[in-house]
């Protein structure tokens, strides 16, 4: 193969060598990442669909090609809920594959860096609201978010389960966390942790873990082991991937939670029979029947082992003959 290549001097993107080289992104996925690098600064608050629609990908090419980059880290989404109850979906696109918590980090400092490519913010606009309107919201999503607070639990769809209601609620804990095992917490939270290393989309920060671990112990507390959990986790993955590790975990641990066991009545003893006296032969004593009898084991076994005394040789050939047995004669 022969190759000719010009370096460019100017009007160039910086590729690297794992992007283009990736063995599980698309065509697709390398070139929506590569453009959106190349990209000016005052078109990056577009979002990455209208982005790839002037790249010609739409549709379902664009939905594997999106999934390819959320999958392997170079594309994170949040949603949160700004003033007047809109909702706002930011978009985070890296040219280094980046974990959850790294970027989160970046979206809530909204501080560009050297491994961010963009950052595009898009409008989510209400159910009723057949058009956005996009590009107002954005002056109060950069300057009037305050990084000391936490908006994580607004980001998802799903309402906050049991124990998130506890930590706020001034009323007291719940029954679920006073009769939750520590240990058994703790095990429940080892194996939604570890899930990240065998799926990548399912990677779950400690406080998410911790959320839903609470989830996770009724399946140890009916019998099941940690195996038996995280094969149930594991199995089934969706075809178009999974777009939200936490809800995705907390329906499958509540959808497939199996069957309590079922309680076994403990084995009761009959009582015991009433003791009686012995009607064998001997001292006067008593037993306990376990079948009506009346004499006790000892004295049944005494009576069949007695020899009964010997019957003559003529009276047993009398007998056999069916003739009266001769008397011997004196001499």
């Amino acid at each position: 193969m022969l190759r000719h290549a010009i370096a460019p001097s100017a009007r160039y993107t910086k590729a690297s060598n794992d992007v283009v080289r990736h063995p599980r992104l698309n065509s697709d996925a390398k070139i929506l990442l590569l453009y959106v690098q190349g990209l000016p600064g005052d078109a990056k608050c577009k979002p990455l669909s209208e982005l790839a629609r002037k790249m010609g990908i739409k549709g379902r090419a664009y939905q594997k090609a999106k999934g390819q980059l959320v999958e392997h880290g170079y594309v994170h989404e949040r949603r949160s809920q700004g003033e007047g109850g809109r909702w706002l979906t930011e978009q985070l696109v890296a040219n280094s594959p980046l974990t959850s918590e790294q970027a989160g980090l970046l979206l809530r400092e909204a501080v560009p860096t050297g491994a961010v490519t963009a950052a595009v913010t898009a409008t989510v606009p209400p159910p009723s609201t057949q058009f956005p309107t996009v590009g107002e919201p954005t002056p109060r999503v950069a300057g009037g978010y305050e990084p000391v607070e936490d908006h994580s639990d607004k980001t998802t769809a799903h309402p906050p389960t049991e124990p998130e209601r506890a930590t706020v609620s001034t009323s007291g804990p719940t029954p679920q966390t006073i009769t939750a095992d520590p240990a058994q917490l703790a095990r429940a939270e080892r194996v939604l942790l570890s899930l990240r290393h065998t799926r990548r989309e399912l990677f779950l920060g400690v406080r998410e873990a911790r959320t839903l671990a609470a989830e996770a112990v009724k399946w140890l507390e009916r019998g099941l082991s940690e195996s038996d959990l995280r094969h149930a986790l594991l199995a089934e993955r969706p075809q178009d991937g999974v777009r939200s590790a936490v809800g995705f975990l907390r329906y499958r641990l509540i959808q497939k939670l199996p069957e309590p066991p079922v309680q076994h009545q403990p084995y009761e003893r009959p009582p015991l029979p009433e003791l009686v006296e012995c009607a064998g032969p001997g001292e006067s004593h008593a037993f306990r029947p376990l079948f009506g009898e009346s004499e006790c084991p000892s004295c049944c076994r005494a009576a069949a082992h007695t020899e009964p005394e010997p019957i003559p040789w003529r009276e047993r050939i009398a007998g056999i003959n069916g003739t009266p047995t001769a008397l011997p004669t004196e001499a």
